[in-house]
């Protein structure tokens, strides 16, 4: 249980502290930052995003609280989840192969069917999900599913960024209002 809260807590101050970062400008005298054409974006090693699957997984079982009972289902949502992000990294090193692949003419119907297709194992894993929690979401008390919701929700944002929005505060249909 120490171990989870820790964790947790780990996974809740690296992800504020990177809003942070993003949001606060570089101190007056400081240099300016090179041109956005130089700078590199950070990539996540595959060590990077198994900690944070980790951190995750513990965050969301700590913010569960589960009883003695809910625990015993608690393996088969874990294991989803760990399988989960393994199919996702599988997806993104595919993706990467693809982009490389493609060069620098893509085809834009290919990039549309590589893109359904994700969408697709996507789809599937979310299932795979459901179908492990299910057994442990029909014990959850009210406050645990209520707790479920808020932490699914930060998990699963669809889009990417803040508040699910993209990189100018739009979603899918235009700005989003909260």
């Amino acid at each position: 249980m120490k171990k989870a809260l820790i964790a947790a807590t780990a996974a809740v101050l690296l992800s504020g502290s990177v809003y942070a970062l993003a949001a606060n400008p570089a101190p007056a005298g400081a240099p300016p930052a090179p041109p956005a054409e130089k700078q590199e974006r950070w990539k996540p090693s595959p060590a990077d995003r198994a900690a944070l699957t980790d951190a995750r997984i513990a965050a969301l079982k700590t913010g569960l609280t589960l009883t003695p009972d809910q625990e015993k289902l608690w393996p088969a949502v874990e294991t989803a989840l760990r399988d989960v992000a393994k199919d996702a990294a599988a997806r993104r090193q595919q993706m990467a192969q693809q982009m490389r692949s493609a060069g620098d003419t893509p085809d834009a119907i290919a990039r549309l069917r590589f893109q359904a297709d994700m969408m697709t194992q996507r789809a599937a894993d979310l299932t795979k999900i459901a179908d492990a929690a299910q057994p442990l979401y029909q014990t959850l008390n009210d406050g645990q599913k209520h707790r479920l919701q808020i932490l699914l929700r930060e998990e699963f944002r669809p889009y990417g960024g803040p508040q699910g929005k993209g990189p100018h505060g739009k979603g899918p249909q235009g700005p989003q209002r909260g």
